[in-house]
Formats: C-alpha cells, sequence, structure tokens
C-alpha cells in the first residue's frame, strides 16, 4: 500500500518533471534575420553574384586592346675566325655579344564578326542568373526558417494538448485513488488509471523530445548553437486571401525556375551568334614602339641602337574546316530548342505544384474551421466526463475514450493550421514573394 502511494504521487507530479526557466522569445523576424546574416549558403550565393557582376565589362567581352610592356635581353661569349676578302684573316676570342629589345606592343582585334557583342550580351545575362540564383537562395532559406518556426509551434500546441490530457489522467488517477482508500473503488480502477496517466507521460516525453530535435534542427539553420534555448509564438496565422489565378500569374513573372528558363534560351541564342561569327573575318591591328640595342665585337656594326614605331593589319577568313562551322550551328540551334522545351515544361510543372499546394491550402483552411470547433467541442466533452467520472457515473474507459477524442481533435486542428500554413509559405516562394507575417 506504502509503494502503491509512492507510484501515485510519481504519477500525479509527473507534468512538473518538464518545468524549466522560460528561456527567451525567438520571433519569426528575428530568427529570419538571424539566418539571413548567417547562413552559408546565402554567402556562398552572394559571392557568386558578385562574381558574376564583375565579369560584365567590355574587356571581358574581349572589345578593347591589349597593351604589353616586352623587354627582351640576349647575351652570348663567342670565339670568331674571320678570313676578310683582302685575305687577311682576323681572330676574336671570347667576344662577348649583348643585344637588349623594349618597347610597347599593342594588339587589338577590331572585328570578329560580332562576337565580342554576343560576348557582353552572353555575360550580362550571367549575370542576371547569377542574381536570379541569389534570391532563389534567400527565399529557399527563408521558407525553410518558416515551415520550421510554424513547425514548432504545431508541436508545441500538441505538447500542450498532452499536458492538458496527462493533467486529467492525473486528476483520474487521484479520484481513483482516494476511491479505494475510502473503499467505493476497486483495485483494477486505480491500476487503470495509473497506466493511463503513465501512458500519456510517455506520450509527452515523446512528442518533447520531437519538439527538442526540431530546435536544434532550427539553430543550425540560423547558423548557431544547437543547444540555445528559446520560445516560439504560440499562434499560427494563414494568409487566407491567396487566389489560384493571381499566384499562377504571378509566377510567370517572379517565378525562379520559369525566369531562370528565359534566360537559359536568351544564353542558347546568344551561343549561336557566337559561332555564326566565326563565319565572317578575323580582323586585327597591332602596333607598337621599340628601342634595341645591340652590341657586336665581330661585327660589321660593333654597335647597333634602333627605335620606332611598326604598326600592322591582320585578317583572316575561315573558308573551309571541315564543315564543322555547319555542324555547330545546327547543334546550337538544337540546344535553343530544347532551352524552349524545357521553358515550357518548366512553365508546367510549376503550374503544377502551384495546383496541387493550392489544394492542400484551400483544404487546411476548411480543417481549421472544423478543427476549432471539434477542439473546443471536444475539450467541453472532455471536463464533462472527468466531473462525470469524480460522481461515478462514466467508467474508466469512458474518460479515456474522452481524452483520446480531445487529443485527436487537437492533433487535426494542430495539421491543419501547419498544412495551411505550409502550403502558403510554399505558394508564395513559388512567387518569389515570401513575407514573415
Amino acid at each position: 500500500m506504502k509503494r502503491l502511494g509512492i507510484f501515485v504521487l510519481f504519477i500525479l507530479c509527473a507534468g512538473r518533471l518538464y518545468a524549466q526557466q522560460t528561456p527567451q522569445r525567438l520571433t519569426l523576424q528575428e530568427a529570419v534575420e538571424t539566418a539571413l546574416k548567417n547562413n552559408f549558403n546565402i554567402k556562398l550565393s552572394q559571392n557568386n553574384a558578385t562574381i558574376a557582376k564583375n565579369n560584365v565589362t567590355v574587356g571581358n567581352a574581349g572589345m578593347l586592346p591589349f597593351v604589353t610592356g616586352d623587354v627582351t635581353s640576349s647575351n652570348s661569349v663567342q670565339t670568331t675566325r674571320q678570313t676578310r676578302a683582302d685575305g687577311t684573316i682576323n681572330n676574336i676570342s671570347n667576344a662577348r655579344n649583348t643585344g637588349i629589345t623594349y618597347g610597347v606592343n599593342l594588339d587589338w582585334t577590331i572585328f570578329d564578326g560580332f562576337a565580342m557583342f554576343a560576348n557582353y550580351d552572353q555575360l550580362k545575362e550571367l549575370d542576371k542568373l547569377g542574381q536570379l540564383g541569389l534570391r532563389d537562395t534567400v527565399q529557399s532559406m527563408v521558407a525553410n526558417v518558416i515551415t520550421t518556426y510554424y513547425s514548432l509551434i504545431s508541436q508545441d500546441a500538441q505538447i500542450k494538448a498532452l499536458n492538458g490530457v496527462l493533467a486529467t489522467s492525473r486528476t483520474q488517477a487521484r479520484y481513483a485513488n482516494d476511491r479505494y482508500k475510502v473503499g467505493s473503488g476497486s483495485r483494477y480502477d486505480l491500476n487503470t488509471a495509473l497506466v493511463n496517466a503513465n501512458l500519456d507521460t510517455a506520450n509527452l516525453v515523446n512528442q518533447i523530445q520531437q519538439f527538442r530535435f526540431t530546435k536544434i534542427q532550427l539553430n543550425q539553420l540560423l547558423m548557431r548553437d544547437v543547444q540555445t534555448e528559446f520560445v516560439v509564438a504560440d499562434t499560427i496565422i494563414v494568409d487566407e486571401k491567396l487566389k489560384l489565378a493571381d499566384i499562377i500569374n504571378q509566377a510567370q513573372v517572379q517565378n525562379p525556375s520559369i525566369l531562370a528558363g528565359q534566360i537559359n534560351k536568351r544564353l542558347a541564342e546568344i551561343n549561336l551568334r557566337q559561332i555564326k561569327a566565326t563565319r565572317y573575318p578575323q580582323i586585327s591591328v597591332t602596333s607598337g614602339y621599340t628601342i634595341s640595342d645591340s652590341k657586336n665585337p665581330a661585327g660589321f656594326a660593333r654597335v647597333q641602337n634602333s627605335r620606332g614605331f611598326n604598326y600592322g593589319l591582320t585578317a583572316s577568313l575561315n573558308i573551309f574546316d571541315g564543315f564543322n562551322q555547319w555542324r555547330r550551328e545546327r547543334n546550337a540551334k538544337l540546344q535553343i530548342q530544347n532551352a524552349e522545351l524545357n521553358y515550357k515544361q518548366t512553365q508546367q510543372d510549376i503550374e503544377a505544384t502551384i495546383s496541387n499546394f493550392y489544394i492542400s491550402y484551400t483544404s487546411g483552411l476548411e480543417l481549421i474551421k472544423i478543427g476549432q470547433s471539434n477542439k473546443d467541442l471536444a475539450k467541453r466533452n472532455l471536463d464533462l466526463s472527468l466531473e462525470r467520472y469524480r460522481l461515478g457515473n462514466i467508467t474508466p474507459l469512458e474518460i479515456r475514450e474522452a481524452q483520446r477524442a480531445y487529443l485527436d481533435a487537437q492533433s487535426r486542428f494542430s495539421a491543419a493550421q501547419y498544412q495551411s500554413k505550409l502550403a502558403e509559405v510554399t505558394l508564395k516562394q513559388l512567387t518569389n514573394s515570401i513575407d514573415i507575417k
């Protein structure tokens, strides 16, 4: 009997094992701002976007000349035997010959079949693709933070419901224990109440464990100590104003995948321009100013100095290259067709994804309305069942069913809220318009 009393006391106090000092509240806006500041993927995307932007220059496109400063030094030691026209012989041993040439040279392609303009257009499109990739990375990260944050809210609501069920089980166990002590209740009813309370405690422990796992996941997204403690808000507010037609239209002009498809199509067209450029002549000009000093003890001019300006023109034309030009152009045209097909396929995939998530969104809104009503009714029914159990009007099985009904109603309500919010966030991500409300 003494052991039974200790066990009952443990069950009645079990819910307090998880009480702790409330840590600092983390708002959704703070979570998003922290992730934007610390996330490695965003920093990598920022660097890649900056590289693409830095590459957009006329020099990188090949429009500007190359100017170099050149210095050439040559030295030799030679032994020379010379027989002159008059028959005399001249022997020179270990003669040191030196020469140095230096100057400035310019090389400028002034016409390459308009390829340089195609190159510049290509660099600008790659810059747009880099910026688009950065925005997509930011939106994906923000969506991940938001959905994880609201998952914590949903799980916290489930913990509160389990705490409520456990409180009912503890009260039921206390009533059963009081009855057993005065002889008006059976040992079976008391044991059943204790088993139920123990099961509810285990369910609460499991839910708290999952909640802690998700907190670690959010801390990881925020790039901070995964053991950082925090509490989240307690309400999920779903935007109920989304319209399917508006979302689809907005996606056509803002969805990152669709915009990337447009850019890839333009890049394929630019590639064809670059290939066709080799059909035209390639014209370059060269120029420079050179200074030369040389010493040759065995030569007719033992010391020679020269300086001057030089210039020239080079032109070349691809007359025949084994039909490779035709092959490259044909393949480039096929790549344009592929880019167009990929673009249309992406449009269709995005519209299908939007339609699916919109169904989930609207279904969730309906389930929220039903779930709220069911949750309130189940809670009132649970309170009434507990009072009837206290009066001895219902069996332990009946109150257990009331507990399960309440927990099920709470779970369905929380799941509906999270389902609608997840669909809402995904729809806004697909239209590149996520907010943090």
